[in-house]
C-alpha cells in the first residue's frame, strides 16, 4: 500500500535507491529506456529476481569489486527496496550491515592464517559505539536548531 506519509522507513527506501544508483551508474528514472526499465528500482528488483544482476551492474563495479561483496550490497539494497516499509531494515541495521562488509573487506590474508595470533597481537576487533567512541553519534543524540535552513 502506497501512502504519502514519510517515515524512517522511507529514508531506508531512498538509501536503497542510492545503493542501486551506485551499483549500476544509472539514473533513477530514464524515459529513454523501454517501459520495464524506466524505474531503476523496479528494474533492479526484477533483475535480481531473474538472476540477471550482473548484466545490470556498472562494468567498473564488476571489474574493480569483489563479486561476493557486490552481491551482499545488492541484497542489502533489495531489502531496503521492499514494498512494505515494515519489512525494510532500520537505518541502524543497514549501517551495521555495511560496517560488517567494510570490516570483512579490510581483513588481511595474514589474519586468516592464524586468528589466535592476530587477536593476541591486535586485540579483539570491536565496532565503535556511542559508549566507546565520542565521534559516533546516533540520530537520538544529535540535535539541530529548527530555525536553520538546509
Amino acid at each position: 500500500m502506497h501512502t504519502s506519509l514519510l517515515t524512517d522507513k522511507s529514508d531506508v527506501y531512498s538509501f536503497g535507491v542510492v545503493l542501486v544508483e551506485l551499483l549500476t551508474a544509472r539514473k533513477v528514472l530514464s524515459f529513454e529506456e523501454p517501459e520495464e526499465r524506466r524505474n531503476l528500482a523496479m528494474y533492479f528488483l526484477l533483475s535480481m529476481k531473474e538472476n540477471l544482476l550482473i548484466e545490470l551492474l556498472d562494468q567498473r563495479v564488476v571489474e574493480e569489486g569483489d563479486l561476493g561483496e557486490i552481491h551482499e550490497v545488492a541484497n542489502l539494497a533489495r531489502q531496503c527496496l521492499r514494498l512494505h516499509g515494515e519489512e525494510r531494515p532500520t537505518m541502524k541495521e543497514v549501517a551495521m550491515e555495511l560496517q560488517g562488509l567494510l570490516l570483512a573487506s579490510q581483513k588481511h590474508a595474514w589474519m586468516e592464517q592464524d586468528p589466535e595470533e592476530t587477536i593476541h597481537l591486535l586485540g579483539e576487533v570491536s565496532l565503535p559505539t556511542h559508549e566507546t567512541d565520542p565521534s559516533y553519534a546516533s540520530v537520538n543524540q544529535v540535535s539541530m536548531p529548527l530555525d536553520i535552513g538546509r
